[in-house]
């Protein structure tokens, strides 16, 4: 067995991670305790990446079709690349470079992100580039240049352990970044006089640990900063020096403060007045740090977000000194990176500006080209539009999925079909965009590449390949460059002649000289010694954790500029025809679009299938019961799914989280909902906010499925089926075994050739081994398989009161014995009484909230609980819903 360090695939945490394998296989992941970002700890999805990387379902070969009615065929590297090619250079040849785009992600390494935007940029003179960085930190970007000069966050995590104050703002940090809320926790334990803020509509986790949790309207934020503003000019809690010394702008930013009244700002933001004032002074007082994400982000309206939040620092002096700083969680592991090269239509290599000829001629120089082209490329949002209208024809995806990920998927979907050539590069063949792709060509994944990525706080990782990639695959830069040489076989050889990630990371680091992110200094010897932070010049020690810590800051006075802009309400107001205020946001144990953490059956157990939440008010008004199937519709499309009743949520208000695509659901996904109005400086679209109506969805014919096996294929096989009902949720469940979790439910029957190839992919198609009941007067049917004594498949038609008990029994391995006589019956408790086993809490150590509540009840507090169930010792990501169920039982006691 080797141990290889490297970096975690998920948040823009950057935890460290040790990779242990075993004859060129991934066995096991465990925190890298010499990481300064983790300490050795890990989350829920960080401890199952070895889960991830052992399950199935990845692209192995290229493949390749000519013909869009025809099926992708496998094909040699050649035969894919040289297609590619010659059909990018046609459409360039016939309708200029500007035809062609590349679609790429914050998952890749900084060196594959800087061989792509070489490749478009330099080669192909295109600026049509983009990332799904855009739908995440773009308004961060925005916000940091137009306030601080540059798109460099000023602070640390260390900032944690000294701040006064923690101001969190639009983000659930204890599920999106579950091990810096870690550091939260010991930091409050340490010292008890922290006070932890948290600005959220909804009463998250993070939101029930705050001292004062602001809930505030969707899309108020602008609004509540002046008012807290407001209250730093009445109460005299400026910092007149240094707003003197330092910046400009604060005579109109004042002017505008004074309008915004903690009274006025309470009847928009929906908060009460005194709150507003008791932030502000916490906020003024500090050190204070503050965290945010995509609540202020994705926002038509997100950059003056950002840059409110940053003039709260500038006006009080919480900046530049331990514990003070506007620190920005980035929403993937490489997004800075990304940043860092220019990955964005609109950017350059080293924080370079696209609209500054002397930034494009420095570019041109460095990469030995005649010029970079001055147009802006197509945005996110703008460019699947351009595809959909005909203006780019041909457009590479790299390691993301904007047929899941994308607002108003509907036109997302038009526009992928429209397309005269889709190249997909992915590691993972059943995501939502792979029917689209005429190419599909094999990556490597996570464990599998060699480079470097920047977290949140500018720190820089070595990323190490532990085992070679399966099939096919390559490494994403290498197929990057690769292409390049066959379009352009003598300008490509020459630009893209490298030999190895390292090659391309030196090449990357030239580029930064002299700049505010200069990593001149460090190599990747130094990297493999230690992660460091930018920047590093060339002769420097170390990395420097602060920014702006004499007061200067990178722009044309050295001043940081104040941002005065009214507050603008969200894009999309409610109405009567779509009364609800819908918000999206993050489960704790999935990631994204579901591409790998989909793949792991235990990542299912917290919350296993697409769920509204809802106020109890809410659901009275529409007469509807949790459990409910509800129809949710937007102006752009609709989705069913499950409804439930929530506290978290206030009245007028409802929330989904946004992972689940049509991999998992029936229809296109979360996102058929969203809608695409993008903030006009930043481009990110306001994803976390649409108008909605809910009604309960009649659909009288139910079906439930569920088989072991393997996850991905099983997944595979029922996805016609989700395509064929109204509702459908397909999922995984188990820890030793895959088990198929399927619930659908319709106006009527599918056809039976559906329900006959589901019978056969399942397994239930043998008489000799399914028990059957049919009752065709009422439309039952069910079947049950039985193997070795313990059931391993079963469907459940017309009737499906017993799924709760049998997944239990499939997931346990029961003795299929004792429960033979109930296996077809009308019963939603198991045989032997009691309760299904219920949700899982602790996915760690495999604790159910039935058996929490239990011990709860008998008088456990959190150490009792530690101690006896054994749940939060682990990665600690239950901690807070721990914390959650003992206060709520004990109210409710």
């Amino acid at each position: 067995m080797s141990v290889v360090s490297s970096v975690c695939c998920y948040c823009g945490t950057g935890c460290g991670v040790l990779i242990e394998t075993d004859a060129g296989k991934i066995t096991g992941v465990r925190g890298d305790p010499a990481h300064p970002a983790n300490r050795g700890k890990l989350c829920t999805k960080g401890v199952a990446l070895a889960l991830s990387a052992q399950a199935s379902g990845r692209a192995l070969y290229p493949e390749l079709r000519t013909d869009k009615a025809a099926s992708r065929q496998r094909v040699g590297w050649d035969a894919a690349l040289d297609h590619v090619a010659d059909t990018f250079r046609s459409v360039i040849d016939a309708h200029g470079p500007d035809a062609v785009a590349f679609y790429i992600s914050g998952q890749l390494t900084t060196e594959a992100y800087y061989v792509f935007n070489k490749l478009a940029k330099g080669l192909i003179g295109t600026n049509n580039i983009d990332t799904n960085s855009r739908l995440c930190m773009s308004s961060a970007v925005a916000g940091y240049k137009a306030t601080l000069g540059a798109d460099a966050p000023p602070g640390c995590y260390d900032d944690i352990d000294h701040a006064g104050t923690i101001f969190i703002a639009g983000s659930n940090t204890a599920y999106a970044h579950p091990i810096l809320f870690r550091r939260i926790e010991a930091a409050r334990q340490a010292n008890p006089d922290l006070k932890l803020i948290v600005v959220d509509p909804r009463r998250t986790d993070t939101a029930a640990e705050a001292d004062l949790h602001l809930a505030l309207l969707p899309g108020t934020d602008v609004a509540l900063y002046h008012a807290m503003l407001n209250v730093m000019l009445w109460e005299e809690l400026i910092d007149r020096d240094a707003i003197a010394a330092h910046t400009e702008g604060w005579a109109a930013l004042r002017e505008l403060a004074r309008d915004y009244t903690p009274e006025k700002a309470a009847s928009i933001c929906g908060v009460a007045a005194a709150d507003i004032v008791q932030a502000a002074r916490w906020f003024a007082a500090g050190p204070t740090l503050s965290l945010y994400c995509q609540g202020l982000n994705q926002s038509s309206c997100g950059v003056d977000k950002n840059a409110a939040l940053i003039n709260l620092h500038l006006a009080s002096g919480q900046i530049g000194k331990p514990g003070a700083a506007p620190l920005s969680l980035t929403g993937q592991p490489n997004a800075m990176g990304g940043r860092e090269v220019g990955g964005l239509a609109n950017l350059l290599s080293a924080h370079r500006d696209l609209d500054n000829p002397a930034h494009r001629a420095e570019v041109a120089r460095l990469w030995g080209v005649d010029d970079v082209p001055a147009t802006p490329g197509k945005t996110a949002v703008e460019m699947f539009e351009a595809v959909r209208r005909g203006e780019i024809r041909a457009i590479w995806i790299a390691c993301t999925n904007p047929a899941q990920s994308m607002p108003n998927l509907a036109q997302v979907h038009e526009a992928l079909q429209t397309a005269e050539c889709v190249v997909l590069q992915e590691a993972f063949a059943g995501t939502e965009t792979a029917p689209f792709a005429d190419v599909l060509l094999p990556a490597s994944s996570w464990g599998e590449t060699d480079g470097t990525m920047t977290n949140s706080e500018r720190c820089i990782s070595r990323v190490h390949a532990a085992v070679p990639p399966p099939g096919e695959a390559r490494a994403d830069w290498a197929i990057a460059a690769d292409f390049a040489r066959r379009l352009q076989p003598e300008q490509g050889a020459r630009l893209f002649a490298y030999a190895s990630a390292e090659a391309v990371f030196d090449e990357h680091r030239e580029t930064t000289r002299g700049r505010d992110l200069d990593i001149t200094g460090l190599s990747y010897a130094l990297l493999d010694q230690a992660p460091q932070q930018w920047p590093f010049p060339e002769g420097a020690a170390s990395g420097q954790p602060r920014l702006y810590t004499d007061g200067r800051y990178p722009t044309a006075s050295g001043r940081a500029q104040f941002h005065a802009a009214p507050y603008r309400p969200v894009a999309e107001a409610i109405d009567a025809r779509y009364p609800l205020h819908l918000n999206t946001g993050r489960l704790r144990d999935q990631w994204h679009a579901m591409s790998r953490t989909g793949r792991v059956a235990r990542l299912f157990a917290h919350a296993d299938t697409p769920a509204l939440s809802m106020s109890a008010r809410d659901l009275e008004l529409r007469r509807l019961h949790a459990g409910d199937l509800v129809r949710v519709k937007s102006r752009r499309g609709e989705v069913v799914v499950v409804v439930e009743a929530s506290e978290s949520v206030r009245p007028g208000q409802c929330f989904l989280p946004m992972h689940w695509g049509a991999r998992f659901m029936g229809g296109r996904g979360i996102n058929a909902l969203t809608l695409p109005a993008f903030d006009a400086v930043s481009k990110q679209p306001e994803l976390k906010h649409a108008a909605v109506q809910v009604a309960k969805a009649e659909l009288p014919w139910r079906m439930a499925a569920l088989a072991t096996g393997d996850g991905a294929q099983l997944l595979d096989a029922v996805q016609p089926l989700l395509r064929a009902c109204d509702y459908a949720a397909a999922g995984l469940a188990g820890r030793d075994q895959d088990v198929l979790t399927l619930r659908l439910a319709h106006t009527g029957a599918p056809p039976d050739a559906l329900l006959a190839a589901l019978d056969a992919a399942l397994g239930l198609d043998d008489p000799l081994a399914v028990m059957h009941y049919q009752d065709s007067l009422r439309g039952i049917s069910k079947r049950v398989r039985v193997d070795g004594g313990r059931v391993t498949a079963a469907r459940l038609t017309g009737e499906i009161a017993a799924f709760g008990w049998l997944r239990d029994a499939i997931v346990e391995g029961s003795d299929a014995a004792s429960l033979r006589a109930w296996m077809l019956a009308p019963v939603a408790r198991p045989p032997a009484g009691g309760m299904a086993r219920g949700r899982v809490v602790c996915n760690c150590l495999n604790v159910a909230e039935p058996d929490i509540v239990a011990a709860i009840a008998a008088g456990a507090d959190l150490g009792a609980l530690q101690a006896t169930l054994k749940c939060g010792t682990e990665c600690g990501s239950c901690l807070p819903e721990l914390k959650r169920l003992l206060a709520g039982n004990r109210a409710a006691a």
